[in-house]
């Protein structure tokens, strides 16, 4: 495991308290909280993401809008958002059954040792490391009196982790995802798994979690939050879901850490970022740090982060290398244009993680009492 930073109260000041985490980012300048953490002072930035058609859209919008009313510029944001999950929705729609047949249900990275030599058939059992390695990551040991009894996966895929996890602490368990496909294919492997009375999928915005507030023990996010058009909603939702004491795990793909003397991410990184976004339905990316600014912004306790990119390095190639098996490619042509771009910018995740540009960040918090 590589260095994990933890944060608290202390450690953390002079937070920009107007940080424009929401889908208005995805055509915004960058932001520049400043951070001071034990290890370092870093200054992150949200990445602007956008695409040729967005930008006619939003110059025009900009035209007619330049004197408009906050509502009217609202539901251009509202727009943006809703293309953005229809895009996510039909992504997932068209290709989990193609995941699910050649990888399982866990649709996530797997956890490697480092420079360890990996062999085709241990992908599987290193997505089971995954959970396990997050969970111990969080401390929540095999302690009974530690044992979430509610848990909800919040962007669930085919609902592999909530029903792992509600089978290892005899815990309720509910998914949510933007993908009906995924949902109902959930569903019916919990019936089949006898966990028909555990566990439950419904179709659900992460940014609008259809929960009272405070219900959950263990709040799950395995790699949802690139997907996030509003950072700061999403992380309120987490926090505000979560019940007195509970655990939040939050697994995401970021973007580096900025150093003190740099203004921005490079040109060059922006392009293969942007690149990435189009083929993955990906709004703006953030670094860790943007998150943890976000956590103590909802009052939450113990944060602690680590970057796992060392340990899931040789996932990418593995899933390209099944992708380009007989199987794999015919179920990738035959699933639709969107699955195929997907397939396509495989390698830049590869370039992403090898130029130190992608990171793979855990980063987990207790709400306070």
């Amino acid at each position: 495991m590589l260095g994990i930073t933890c944060y608290s109260t202390s450690t953390i000041q002079s937070l920009n308290p107007t940080c424009p985490y929401s889908s208005s980012s995805i055509i915004s300048t960058f932001h520049r909280p400043q951070i001071h953490s034990i290890s370092q002072s870093t200054r992150p930035r949200i990445l602007t993401i956008s695409n040729s058609r967005r930008r006619r859209r939003m110059a025009s919008a900009t035209a007619v809008n330049a004197g408009s009313s906050p509502s009217v510029q609202a539901e251009v944001g509202i727009q943006n958002q809703q293309e953005l999950k229809k895009g996510i929705a039909d992504l997932y729609d068209e290709s989990s059954g193609i995941w699910e047949d050649i990888w399982g249900d866990h649709m996530h990275h797997g956890y490697y040792e480092p420079n360890s030599s990996v062999e085709l058939s241990d992908h599987r059992a290193a997505q089971i490391r995954m959970i396990e390695q997050a969970l111990k990551f969080a401390d929540l040991n095999e302690d009974p009196a530690k044992k979430p009894t509610s848990i909800v996966d919040v962007g669930c895929g085919i609902g592999g982790s909530s029903r792992y996890l509600a089978k290892k602490y005899g815990a309720t368990a509910k998914g949510i995802t933007l993908s009906p496909v995924q949902a109902e294919r959930a569903q019916a492997l919990a019936a089949a798994q006898g966990l028909g009375d555990k566990v439950s999928f419904q179709v659900a915005d992460a940014l609008n979690q259809p929960f009272p507030d405070g219900q959950f023990d263990l709040v799950w996010s395995m790699e949802s939050g690139e997907h996030m058009p509003d950072k700061e909603k999403f992380v309120g939702e987490l926090a505000r879901v979560a019940a007195p004491g509970g655990t939040i795990i939050l697994v995401t793909w970021c973007h580096r850490d900025l150093s003190p003397s740099e203004e921005s991410l490079t040109p060059e990184e922006k392009q293969l970022l942007n690149k990435i976004c189009k083929a993955f339905y990906l709004p703006a990316w953030c670094s860790t740090a943007d998150y943890v600014k976000l956590l103590q912004s909802n009052s939450l306790r113990d944060i602690k982060a680590a970057d796992w990119s060392e340990n899931v390095a040789p996932f990418w190639p593995a899933v390209i290398k099944s992708a380009l098996t007989w199987k794999g490619f015919t179920s990738v042509l035959r699933s639709g244009w969107k699955t195929i771009k997907a397939a396509l910018a495989m390698p830049l995740m590869i370039e992403g993680y090898k130029k130190g540009l992608i990171k793979f960040a855990i980063i987990t918090c207790r709400k306070p009492e």
